[in-house]
């Protein structure tokens, strides 16, 4: 791999480390732009995830470290995540590269439409709720979840966020809290079905965890004072001609 291959994975994963902390979605700038550099789809998608397990470890402890956490509510949503990963992650392997391409530009402008409305935001006042029905509810739909991160990954956090919100009235940090332990779990199950079917490139995922590190450190020091409208436009503005893009190819 060229020099410039490794600043442009390690500026690729600074943008996305920093977006995925301030708005979220970074893995569909690292996904479709590691598909762009050459990479099939599926090692592209193999790849990603090591970069998005390291981001999410320090996630984890960053929260734990503020006493922010959702027990034992998380690991049971996880557990059905994780298993639905593993069915998620086997159809990646399997499925043609232009297949994959068009399902990714699809999902592009579906995480557009939630960057737009943000639906897991619209509540002013969180109201928790936990009922056993509610809770059978989140793990049954978690699987589903698991299914689609495991497979694509691009665009999860948006959705778990909306349903986390939608069904327990969470606030942001809690429903954070809860997302970043989520993806972790299913994640590591993921990348293990990866590795079976030798999908992973090291070199890149591990130099593009590098960029992803940077921006989530950097971002988490002065993303207060961002304002986030503008993180939003440059993540619609990009996402939008990266979903072209990957449609055309």
């Amino acid at each position: 791999m060229a020099f410039s291959e490794y600043v442009f994975l390690i500026s690729t994963g600074i943008a996305a480390g920093f977006i995925n902390t301030v708005a979220g979605g970074g893995s569909l700038l690292t996904l479709p732009l590691l598909i762009f550099m050459g990479l099939p789809a599926a090692e592209a998608n193999a790849s990603n995830r090591v970069a998005i397990i390291i981001q999410n470890i320090f996630a984890v402890k960053g929260f734990k470290s503020k006493g922010v956490a959702v027990f034992p509510f998380a690991y049971w949503v996880s557990i059905s995540a994780t298993l639905g990963a593993l069915l998620g992650a086997y159809l990646a392997t399997e499925i043609s590269n232009t297949s994959f391409n068009k399902i990714l530009s699809i999902v592009m402008v579906f995480v557009l439409v939630i960057t737009v409305l943000k639906p897991y935001l619209d509540k002013k006042e969180a109201l928790e709720r936990f009922t056993k029905k509610r809770n059978l509810i989140s793990i049954l739909l978690f699987f589903g979840i698991g299914i689609y991160g495991g497979f694509i990954q691009a665009g999860v956090g948006f959705i778990i966020m909306a349903a986390l919100s939608g069904i327990h009235g969470l606030n942001l940090a809690k429903t954070n809290s809860i997302k970043v332990f989520v993806v972790l779990c299913y994640t590591s199950v993921a990348l293990l079905v990866f590795m079976y079917n030798d999908k992973v490139l090291w070199t890149y995922g591990l130099i593009l965890a590098i960029g992803n590190a940077i921006g989530g450190w950097i971002a988490s020091r002065w993303s207060v004072g961002v304002n986030e409208k503008w993180i939003r436009l440059i993540l619609i503005l990009t996402l939008s001609a990266l979903a072209l893009k990957l449609w055309i190819t």
